[in-house]
C-alpha cells in the first residue's frame, strides 16, 4: 500500500477539524509520540492531533481515508508490543482528551465511559458507590480503558471475574470511513448477528476507533485476605497452582513471582522484604468474598494444598497497608526488571496446569542461546510474562540469536496449548511469530475482515499481520 504525506492543505483541514491548539507538528511534542514502553523503537508521526469529541474522529478519519492518509490512534503509551507506534508516520490520533466518565447506572450495573479514562481512576470511581470493575492490569495507574480494550487486556483478578472481554458490553466505534456504529447492546445478553464488540476487543487499533465504552459492573466483595507462600523450586510452586482449583477454591488472584524479580524490586524500589536464602519462587494468593468465615477457611484449605507441594512459609498480609506493599512488589516487577538490565518481555500463556513445563522449558532454552530470564505472572490463568535479561549475552548474539530463542519460546508455549499473548497483544513486534500458531486459512479470514472495514488499509497499519 502507498501512502500520502500530510499536505499543507490537509493540515488545515486537520486544523480546523479539532482546532490550532490540538494539532502537534514540531519535533519535540512529536517525540512523546514516538514509542510506547515496547523496548527502544522509535517512529515518528508526521502530525499528532487531539480531538476530544466523536465527530471530530469522524471528520479526521474521513479526510485520512480520502487522501490515503496512514493513522495510527493511541491511548496512554504503556503498550508492550508497539501497537500504537505509527511505523507508517501520517497522523497520530492521541485520545487522551476522551477522558470523561459519562454515566454510572447503579440500577443496570452499567457505566458508560471514554476510551482516554484511566483505569484506575474508573475503578476508584465505581468503588466508592460499592461495585467493581476487576479489569486490572499492572499498568491501572496510568494506562486507558480504550486502550484495555483495544489489546484485551487482563490482570490479576480475571482469574476470577473473567476477562475484559466479560465486561465490555457495547462500543461505539469510527470506521475508517468516518461513519459511526454502536457495536451491540447495553444488554447482558445479545445473540442479533455477528457480535461486533466482541471483534473489536483485541483488535488493536486496526479496524476502527472507539469513542465510548459500556461497560458491565458487578457488587464489590466485602472481604479479602492475602497470601504470600514461598517455595523451594518453580516447578513446586507451579503445580501447586492447579491444585489449588481442584481443591474447589477459586482464588480473586494467584501470582506467581521469581526470587530473581523480587530482587530487584527490593533493591530498585526500595520495599523492605525478608527473602530466605532458600527462597526460590512466590505464590501471591488472594481470595475475596462477602463472608470472613467463608475467606477465612479457603484460605485453610489453599494453605493445606501448598504444604503438599513442599511450600517453605506462608505470610498472611494482616493489615490494609501491608496488602499493598506485597501488591507493590508484584505491580513494579516489570519496571524494576527493565531498570536493571536490557530486557525484552515476552507475553505467553498455556492451560495452568501447564505451567511447570512451561517455565521449565524456558529456562532450557535460555541455557542454549545464552540469556537469563525472570518469570512473573498471572498463574491462576496460565499467564507467564518473561523478560528475557541480556545479562552475559555479547551484543552480537542479543541482536542475532534472541529471535531464535524467542521463536523456541513460542513453539513451546504453542506445544503446550497455548498461545503468543495473553493480554498484551501482538502489535508490530510479535506479528512476525504468528505462523507459529496460525495457519494461511486464519490470515485468510483476517485479511478478509480487515477489508471489509478498513479497504484502504489506513488504519494502524503494520500491526498484528502484513497487509500482503
Amino acid at each position: 500500500m502507498t501512502y500520502n504525506k500530510i499536505t499543507d492543505d490537509i493540515l488545515t483541514a486537520i486544523k480546523q477539524i479539532v482546532g490550532e491548539d490540538f494539532v502537534v507538528t514540531e519535533q519535540d511534542g512529536l517525540e512523546r509520540y514516538s514509542h510506547d514502553e515496547t523496548e527502544d523503537l522509535r517512529y515518528y508521526p508526521e502530525v499528532v492531533v487531539k480531538p476530544a469529541f466523536t465527530e471530530q474522529v469522524s471528520a479526521l478519519l474521513k479526510l485520512c481515508n480520502e487522501h490515503l492518509i496512514p493513522v495510527t490512534p493511541r491511548g496512554a503509551g504503556t503498550g508492550l508490543s508497539g501497537g500504537a507506534l505509527p511505523v507508517m508516520g501520517g497522523l497520530l490520533i492521541a485520545m487522551e482528551r476522551f477522558n470523561r466518565v459519562l454515566n454510572i447506572d447503579e440500577q443496570n450495573l452499567q457505566a458508560t465511559v471514554e476510551p482516554g479514562v484511566v483505569t484506575e481512576e474508573f475503578m476508584n470511581q465505581v468503588a466508592a458507590k460499592g461495585l467493581l470493575y476487576p479489569i486490572d492490569p499492572a499498568s491501572k495507574g496510568s494506562c486507558f480503558i480504550g486502550g484495555n480494550v483495544s489489546h484485551g487486556s487482563g490482570g490479576p483478578r480475571v482469574v476470577k471475574y473473567g476477562t475484559i472481554r466479560e465486561y465490555i458490553l457495547n462500543l461505539e466505534l469510527v470506521l475508517p470511513s468516518g461513519e459511526v456504529i454502536w457495536t451491540g447492546a447495553n444488554t447482558l445478553k445479545y445473540s442479533s448477528g455477528y457480535n461486533l464488540t466482541q471483534l473489536i476487543i483485541g483488535s488493536e487499533g486496526t479496524l476502527g476507533i472507539v469513542t465510548k465504552i459500556v461497560v458491565k459492573l458487578i457488587p464489590a466483595p466485602t472481604v479479602d485476605a492475602l497470601m504470600l507462600a514461598s517455595f523451594n523450586s518453580n516447578d513446586d510452586a507451579c503445580h501447586a497452582v492447579s491444585a489449588i482449583f481442584r481443591a474447589g477454591i477459586v482464588p480473586s488472584a494467584l501470582e506467581f513471582m521469581e526470587r530473581r524479580g523480587i530482587e530487584w524490586v527490593i533493591k530498585n524500589d526500595g520495599i523492605a522484604f525478608d527473602l530466605a536464602e532458600k527462597d526460590v519462587a512466590f505464590l501471591l494468593i488472594e481470595v475475596d468474598g462477602n463472608n470472613q468465615d467463608t475467606v477465612f477457611t479457603d484460605c485453610e484449605k489453599i494453605n493445606a494444598v501448598l504444604e503438599g507441594f513442599g511450600c517453605t512459609n506462608v505470610l498472611f498480609a494482616d493489615t490494609a497497608t501491608q496488602k499493598e506493599e506485597l501488591w507493590r512488589i508484584r505491580r513494579v516487577m516489570g519496571v524494576s526488571v527493565k531498570a536493571n538490565s536490557v530486557y525484552k518481555e515476552e507475553d505467553t500463556v498455556v492451560p495452568r496446569a501447564a505451567l511447570p513445563q512451561l517455565i521449565k522449558g524456558i529456562k532450557e532454552i535460555g541455557t542454549k542461546y545464552g540469556f537469563e530470564s525472570v518469570c512473573y505472572g498471572h498463574a491462576g490463568d496460565g499467564n507467564l510474562h518473561v523478560n528475557i535479561v541480556k545479562a552475559k549475552m555479547s551484543d552480537e548474539d542479543w541482536n542475532t540469536k534472541l529471535k531464535d530463542g524467542i521463536r523456541g519460546i513460542f513453539e513451546l508455549t504453542v506445544s503446550l496449548g497455548g498461545t503468543l499473548s495473553g493480554e498484551h497483544g501482538i502489535g508490530l513486534v510479535q506479528k512476525d511469530f504468528m505462523p507459529i500458531k496460525y495457519s494461511p486459512i486464519h490470515f485468510e479470514l483476517w485479511r478478509g475482515i480487515k477489508n471489509v472495514f478498513d479497504k484502504n488499509y489506513i488504519l494502524n497499519p503494520g500491526k498484528i499481520f502484513n497487509q500482503e
